[in-house]
This record gives C-alpha cells, sequence and structure tokens, in this order.
C-alpha cells in the first residue's frame, strides 16, 4: 500500500486520536494539572508504541517528563530526532472560547482546541507519519523522538536531560514542527528564531493597601508608579530605551532585507485579521522585519489593587507585571535580563521599592540554508506543496534550538506547518485540518530527501 492510500484510508482515525490527546489539559504551568500533564505524556508513549517505535519510555526529570522512543533500523542509516512538547498554555480566558477549550470543535476545516497548532498537532503529525511509513515498509531512515512536557514553561529540566543523555540522543539532524508557514498556498522554513527573556517585576510603595481619600496625593502609587516606568520603556520612535539594550544586535544585512520584503504580505488583511486600524513598531521597519529580525519589550500582564465588581476607593500597597523581551542573533537573554534589571531599579521614583523575578530565557538561532538538511525539508515541501519554500525568520523563541545545538551539537530544521493566525496562546486556538494532513504527507518525504542525500 502507498503512503497516501494508507493516510487516506486511516484519515479519521489519525483525527480522533489528535482529539483525544487534545482533550487532555495538560498545562504545565499550573501544579492543579500536574496529574493531567502526566496523563498526556502516557497517552503519548501508548501511540508512540502503536505506531511501531522501540523502548519508548517516561522519563522523569525535576518537574515534568519527557516521552522518548525510537525506531533503529540500520545502524548505517542517517538519524532523525524528532523533538515536540506535549504541554500547553493555559486556557484562560475561558469565557473568550467559542467551545470549551479542551472539547475539540471543527469549524471551517480548523480544529479548534488548545494545543491544537501548538504543539499537539504539530508534533502528531510526525507520529502519524511514522506509523505510515512503518505500515508500508518505507522508512528509510532511523528515527528518535523525544516529546517533552515542560516548553511553555522554559523547558527548565530539558538541558539537564540532554547533557545527561547525549548518546542516547546522538542523530544527525533534529527535526521540529513548532513554527509556521506564510501561507497554505505559500509554504516557508524557518531559519530563524528569536530568543526571549521573560521576568517578572514587583513595585511596592506603602506597606499596606491605603484609603485614597485619606493618603492619595501624599504617597507614592504602585500601580501609577509602574504604569509611568514601563511607558518610559519606550521613546517616540518605539525604540527600547534601557541603556545598552541595541550593543549587541547583529543588524540584517540590506540584501536581506530585500528577500524579506518579497514575503507575499498584505497589510490590510493583517489589520482587518487583528480587527486594528494600523500597526505600530519601531521606526524604520517593516511590520515583517518588526517580527522577525527586530528586538522588542512588551508587557504580557499587569496587576494590582482592587479589580472586583463594584468600586474600593484603595492606594494600593503593590502592582506587578510580566513582562517579555524579544531578542535578535549575537543578544543574550542573560545580559539583557540584568540590563532590565539594572534599568528597571534605576527608574524607580522616590517612596517606591522594586523586585525583578527572572523567570526563563532562550537564545536566538540562524539556521543554514546550504545544509543537506535544509535542502531536504525544501525538497519534502516543494514535492507536496508543488513549489519551493521561502526561508523566514520566525518572531517567536523555542529556547531549546540554542540548547540542541550547544548540548546535542546538532543542527535543527525548523518544518512547520501552522500559520500566524492559528491564534496560538490565545482563545480559539486552531489548527487547519489541511495543514495537519499535509504535514503527515510530507514529513515521509523529508525522510526520504534525507536519506538521498547522506547515501551521495
Amino acid at each position: 500500500m502507498s503512503q497516501a492510500a494508507y493516510i487516506e484510508q486511516n484519515k479519521d482515525r489519525f483525527l480522533q486520536e489528535l482529539f483525544d490527546l487534545l482533550r487532555i489539559p495538560s498545562i504545565s504551568a499550573d501544579s492543579a494539572f500536574a496529574g493531567d500533564v502526566r496523563q498526556c505524556a502516557e497517552s503519548v508513549a501508548a501511540h508512540l508504541r502503536n505506531a511501531g517505535a522501540d523502548n519508548v519510555s517516561i522519563e522523569e526529570t525535576a518537574g515534568h517528563p519527557i516521552v522518548y522512543g525510537e525506531k533503529i533500523v540500520n545502524p548505517s542509516w542517517p538519524t532523525i530526532l524528532i523533538y515536540g512538547h506535549y504541554d500547553v498554555q493555559p486556557s484562560a480566558p475561558d469565557e473568550l472560547w467559542t467551545t470549551p477549550a479542551f472539547e475539540p470543535n471543527v469549524r471551517d476545516g480548523k480544529i479548534y482546541a488548545r494545543g491544537a497548532a501548538d504543539d499537539k498537532g504539530q508534533f502528531f503529525m510526525h507520529v502519524k507519519a511514522f506509523e505510515t511509513m512503518m505500515k508500508t515498509n518505507s522508512l528509510c531512515c532511523n528515527v528518535k523522538f523525544m516529546i517533552e512536557g515542560e516548553e511553555e514553561v522554559g523547558s527548565g529540566n530539558l538541558g539537564p536531560y540532554c547533557v545527561n543523555n547525549r548518546e542516547k540522543l546522538k542523530a544527525d539532524v533534529i527535526l521540529i514542527s513548532d513554527t509556521s508557514m506564510v501561507a497554505n498556498d505559500c509554504p516557508s522554513i524557518d531559519v530563524g528564531l528569536r530568543g526571549l527573556s521573560y521576568v517578572e517585576v514587583e513595585v511596592t510603595g506603602p506597606n499596606r493597601d491605603l484609603h485614597s481619600g485619606v493618603y492619595g496625593g501624599a504617597v507614592a502609587n504602585p500601580i501609577n508608579a509602574l504604569c509611568s516606568m514601563i511607558a518610559s520603556m519606550h521613546d517616540e520612535n518605539r525604540h527600547i530605551t534601557i541603556p545598552g539594550f541595541y550593543n549587541d544586535v547583529l543588524e540584517t544585512s540590506a540584501e536581506d532585507r530585500e528577500a524579506m520584503s518579497r514575503i507575499p504580505f498584505d497589510i490590510e488583511e493583517y489589520k482587518k485579521d487583528l480587527d486594528v486600524n494600523d500597526v505600530l513598531g519601531e521606526k524604520g521597519f517593516s511590520t515583517i522585519e518588526r517580527t522577525g529580525i527586530r528586538p522588542t519589550l512588551d508587557v504580557n500582564g499587569i496587576w494590582g489593587g482592587y479589580t472586583g465588581e463594584g468600586s474600593k476607593t484603595v492606594l494600593p500597597s503593590k502592582a506587578y507585571a510580566k513582562i517579555s523581551m524579544r531578542l535578535v542573533p549575537n543578544q543574550s537573554s542573560e545580559a539583557i535580563t540584568r540590563l532590565f534589571k539594572n534599568h528597571f531599579e534605576s527608574i524607580a521614583p522616590p517612596g517606591i521599592k522594586v523586585e525583578v523575578k527572572p523567570h526563563h530565557g532562550g537564545e536566538p538561532v540562524l539556521t543554514p540554508t546550504d545544509s543537506g538538511a535544509y535542502k531536504a525539508a525544501a525538497a519534502a515541501m516543494k514535492d507536496t506543496f508543488g513549489k519551493d519554500p521561502i526561508p523566514t525568520r520566525g518572531g517567536g523563541s523555542i529556547p531549546i534550538v540554542a540548547l540542541f545545538e550547544k548540548e546535542l551539537k546538532t543542527k535543527v530544521v525548523l518544518m512547520g506547518f501552522g500559520l500566524d493566525s492559528d491564534a496560538l496562546h490565545s482563545p480559539n486556538e486552531h489548527y487547519g485540518i489541511f495543514n495537519y494532513f499535509k504535514g503527515i504527507e510530507t514529513i515521509p518525504r523529508f525522510f526520504h530527501h534525507f536519506a538521498e542525500l547522506n547515501k551521495s
């Protein structure tokens, strides 16, 4: 039986098995869901076994477990290591979902559920592609799977795991589907990712909440102070004002910027999709450049004081914010976190104490377009999409990519099948059924081309 026939014959089952996985609320950030995270790991392990993987195990870490499996058919064949993550972001605010986050629902050819695109739908393509190759006797490379449960909280335990298992994880390439394409009719491959520095700030004024009538105007208000401090971190050109922030930025060449300008992009459609009347960002750069080759600073959450129903005239004791900075090549997450901390503490007004708590970070990466692995991915996409993919820079961060290159000395190929419009991390996250099956169809072609390139 051909691969295409096998996929068609098992199409409904492939969907239902993904739906079952999506029903598990494997939220790694909330300890209340630790049992669900464990259940999801066990489900992933069972799917790997059923697909034909050997030595499948749930590998314990100091946090959530990593699922490992492999199929070593011939030691002389090239080996592909598949990475993905089974943990998901919290679903809140749940009231903004059209249908419940953990009850998969299909509308307009899209699967709506938390984790549909990030990353359950994408890593599960690899499991089903592997099953397809096994059942059609067409597996032409050795394969290893490493599916973790802490990507959404920074992959803090993945580094030690890689260091302790270098030999077991040894491979010729690492293949990841946790990124997006330009469009369903315009395939692309990410060749760069931004890094990340993520911090939480705590701003303290008086030692207790105060009556805003008795004390207002006489004592520093932490929320007012926090808002002013955050607002000061961008100038009128949307440049970040932290001293030294841009010192190590690797500027993109004019040639690369010109190539990026050729990427199909409709600014009016972009604004319409987001329901905004204009875009905003660093002066002198296009929207695609702002989200791919420039560093950023954004507030991800801010809170303090009274937020319940009705009114409470209170001057709060504390205010908080979570802030993320996306980084570009040559910037160091550790150095940027240190610069932020020093600057944020230095701009605190009188009567205000500041504490900066680093959460997690990751390093920016660039991957070569002249490697055999990239050429195999490009050829695979051309086979199934009918056109050459465009090399693009992703705006998001996958901290483990730099980790893999450092600890496993292995290059990564980012062959994602999602879309930027999939509402990752947001209510109504979704993943196209077209994209899911296009991935299952394309991944075996990558194996084929990678095997051919490694024979020559």
